[in-house]
């Protein structure tokens, strides 16, 4: 793997994570040494986060963190809906006639089903969160159209960020496991009118409980939407 691939993807999951805050510095020097690159690679893969929206440049201060928006939530979900329950319905029709798919969507439906009642009693999601990613991967490599699944990937990635603004709700994360359960078991059934309804129950539902309970911690003064934007939050884990 070439290095600035290396530390774009190093630096873009510290971001997603939270590990980066947002408002953070992202200095050359300092960055390079952390990654143990030079700085060519560095800026290349500066460039990459810029074009993601996850760092853009401060008067003064250099490259910095952006932060997550709750005023952009409307709109992302907005285009995730009609993104989501286009590549939905051609999962479902693809598993209609493709056992392999079929079986594939059948073991997630299970798995999210056997997740809803550990998640309600508080269990830590770490797993379930790579779990629902497993769900995207599996919908974005069955939608038989790669210009459908960039434009939801990229997407996915500031609802990621989003998500960690309203708090941590075992009851909300039980719902969204049965939510995804019922999508998984639509797709697996090849009825894509049903994948569809249910991909617009949960994430209306999703953007409902982010609308609902945010996190009302003031954002830090310096933390950047974009350059001069004030409309702001700090990220915090999620149950969306």
């Amino acid at each position: 793997m070439r290095a600035s691939d290396r530390a774009y993807r190093t630096l873009r999951e510290d971001i997603l994570q939270g590990t980066l805050e947002p408002g953070t510095v992202l200095g050359e020097i300092e960055q390079s040494a952390r990654l143990g690159i030079s700085r060519t690679p560095l800026r290349e893969a500066l460039g990459r986060l810029v074009a993601d929206g996850l760092a853009a440049p401060s008067a003064g201060r250099g490259m910095v963190v952006t932060a997550a928006s709750l005023a952009d939530a409307g709109k992302l979900f907005d285009l995730r809906i009609a993104l989501e329950v286009l590549a939905v319905r051609r999962a479902a029709e693809t598993a209609a006639h493709d056992p392999a798919a079929h079986e594939r969507f059948s073991e997630l439906a299970g798995s999210f089903d056997r997740a809803a009642s550990p998640l309600a009693q508080g269990t830590e999601p770490t797993d379930y969160y790579t779990l629902t990613q497993e769900l995207d991967l599996a919908v974005d490599s069955t939608c038989g159209n790669a210009y459908l699944a960039d434009s939801l990937r990229g997407v996915r990635v500031h609802l990621t960020r989003l998500r960690r603004l309203s708090r941590h709700s075992p009851a909300r994360l039980a719902e969204t496991a049965r939510e995804h359960a019922a999508i998984a078991r639509a797709i697996t059934d090849g009825n894509p009118e049903l994948a569809a309804a249910a991909t617009v129950v949960h994430l209306q539902q999703a953007l409902a409980h982010l609308r609902t309970d945010p996190d009302s911690t003031p954002p830090p003064p310096d933390a950047l939407t974009d350059p001069g934007r004030s409309d702001t939050a700090p990220l915090k884990e999620t149950t969306a």
